[in-house]
């Protein structure tokens, strides 16, 4: 491209995007604090300059040690923490240094903190866990070298590692189905983006298949309050259905609670599943599906140690199993 600088600078960068450097630092740094079509121009400029800040003192700073990015919405969902403990003991007495960044929320699908992390050459490689990859940033992500393995998440052109929703609605549905239970529901919180398809979209599909007969979806925030609310919306409504499949344990424990402060049996009056089989899980002899996290993160930091020592290795797609353990909420 003509007029590309033989070193761009920030200041190449600033001139070009028509705005000032500390808008483009902080697109890279702070890229929450720009809007969003500034951020696309300044990302956009940075990619077609190939800039990258800094990029000598950052790699002498780490004098050998390879960085390894974390984004994953640590703080709404412990099963995140869960998986980033099998990431820290697959790394466990390597030269890697493991960087954590937090996406508060997965239910809308653009990340500009994702967006800003390749362009910043602070990262060899990146875990990205339960984030939607849009094709715009996959290809950024290719352009830039960063190597990258996704955690339930999917995109043909990266490794992936997933717990198989689909498998696991399934085998809930299967599972209820034999206790002669047909009016299904399942909560979870609403999903804001259309542009992929989410684990709980994946779940309803699984139970939907086993069951045979169609799943109402009713949303509620992600907590244990929500559920409490959810259960509290069902009982008014005159609508509460044999069963319940909850996106994850905290909305299934609310359900519980919010259904016998009302007078109604768990699960005699209406069955209640949670999903992933944390500490509450077993706390409140909750039937849930039990997802290996701590496996699924030891693995995707394998898999990304092994791409960094080979950039050509052959992209993978590992699927693991869930597992249904029956408890006596159903």
């Amino acid at each position: 491209m003509t007029g590309v600088p033989e070193r761009p600078t920030i200041y190449d960068v600033a001139a070009r995007a028509g705005v000032s450097i500390t808008t483009v630092s902080n697109a890279l740094n702070k890229p929450q604090r720009v809007g969003a079509a500034t951020l696309r121009r300044v990302l956009e400029v940075i990619d077609e300059l190939g800039f990258t800040p800094k990029a000598d003192a950052v790699s002498q700073a780490r004098r050998g040690v390879g960085r390894i990015g974390v984004l994953a919405p640590f703080s709404s969902y412990a099963s995140y923490r869960g998986r980033l403990v099998g990431v820290l003991r697959a790394c466990e007495g390597l030269a890697v240094e493991v960087v954590v960044f937090d996406q508060p929320s997965v239910a809308a699908s653009v990340s500009p903190l994702l967006s800003s992390l390749p362009t910043t050459g602070r990262l060899d490689g990146m875990l990205l866990m339960g984030v939607p990859l849009e094709d715009a940033m996959a290809r950024r992500l290719v352009e830039r070298g960063l190597a990258t393995v996704l955690v339930d998440s999917v995109h043909r052109d990266f490794t992936t590692v997933n717990v198989d929703d689909e498998g696991g609605g399934a085998l809930v549905g299967e599972f209820l189905a034999e206790r002669g239970h047909r009016e299904v529901a399942y909560v979870s919180e609403q999903q804001r983006s259309a542009d992929y398809l989410s684990p709980g979209q994946l779940r309803i599909r699984g139970l939907v298949r086993a069951l045979g007969a169609d799943v109402r979806h009713v949303t509620t925030d992600n907590s244990l309050s929500g559920g409490r609310r959810a259960a509290a919306e069902l009982i008014a409504a005159s609508a509460v259905p044999d069963a319940i499949l909850a996106h994850y344990d905290d909305l299934a424990a609310g359900l519980v609670a919010g259904f016998r402060a009302a007078g109604l049996r768990v699960p005699q009056d209406v069955a209640v599943v949670g999903y992933d089989d944390g500490t509450l899980a077993d706390a409140l002899d909750l039937t849930t599906v039990r997802q290996p996290f701590e496996e699924s993160g030891r693995l995707a930091a394998g898999l990304l140690l092994e791409r960094l020592a080979d950039p050509a290795a052959a992209v993978q797609h590992v699927m693991l199993p869930g597992q249904l353990v029956v408890r006596s909420t159903a």
